[in-house]
């Protein structure tokens, strides 16, 4: 009963996907819709706020800036400029080189296609080895934001949960282990033991752990996050 008001409050409060608030549709596997969430990856890769990120995805939106073709016609000064726009200016300079040497690299090797990059990897880690060797600064944090909303859609697509997942579900009692690895196999076992209480998807459960990790967790401020109870209680 506890567990289940558990996910259910959590997912209510803090579950809805970045891929939904971006108007980006996943489901159908569209190599369009996939490259949008890919370059959103990216931006909410870097250390800097949800509403950053959005807007400055937003920013190339609006100018068209949503294939491997057009950012790199807009060269290095236009992407610095859409990244200055959105608020991204402590890390435009090096996120518009990461941006185009992505580019490239998604051009030449997979013809843009990021569905053929799936297609071509043999497993899990051979799929997250591709997506990181695409550019230097395509770290493992980025290839989980990105993967962790492609589950059920690209088969291949199980990324182990980001640390700030990790301090999340820790603190809820929801894992008490030490490794990614472990804390994934206790997600996946509690989903499975109490989703038919919440709305949503396993995606909603872990969005909803990032965003209790990045935003209550790391920074102490259990008093606001309403499920200060919860935490108590696991302890």
């Amino acid at each position: 009963m506890r567990d289940g008001r558990l996910l259910a409050t959590l997912i209510g409060r803090f579950g809805r996907k970045y891929s939904d608030i971006l108007g980006i549709r996943l489901e159908g596997g569209d190599r369009h819709e996939i490259f949008k969430w890919f370059l959103a990856s990216i931006l909410f890769g870097a250390p800097i706020t949800e509403k950053t990120a959005i807007k400055t995805y937003r920013c190339f939106e609006g100018r068209g800036l949503l294939t491997p073709e057009r950012i790199l016609e807009a060269g290095w000064d236009g992407i610095v400029e859409v990244l200055d726009e959105g608020g991204y200016t402590r890390y435009d300079f090096k996120t518009a080189t990461k941006l185009l040497t992505v580019m490239r690299s998604l051009l030449s090797e997979y013809g843009g296609d990021l569905n053929a990059l799936h297609e071509r990897a043999s497993d899990h880690e051979d799929l997250e080895r591709r997506l990181r060797k695409l550019g230097k600064g395509i770290g493992k944090v980025t290839v989980s934001i990105f993967l962790r909303e492609l589950r059920g859609i690209w088969e291949k697509a199980d990324p182990e949960p980001t640390p700030l997942v990790v301090l999340a579900a820790r603190n809820l009692g929801i894992s008490r282990r030490k490794t990614p690895k472990g804390v994934l196999e206790d997600l996946k076992r509690f989903w499975r033991m109490h989703s038919a209480e919440a709305r949503g998807s396993f995606i909603n459960f872990e969005t909803a752990l990032l965003r209790l990790g990045k935003d209550y967790c790391r920074r102490g401020r259990c008093a606001g996050c309403g499920l200060q109870a919860f935490c108590e209680a696991a302890r």
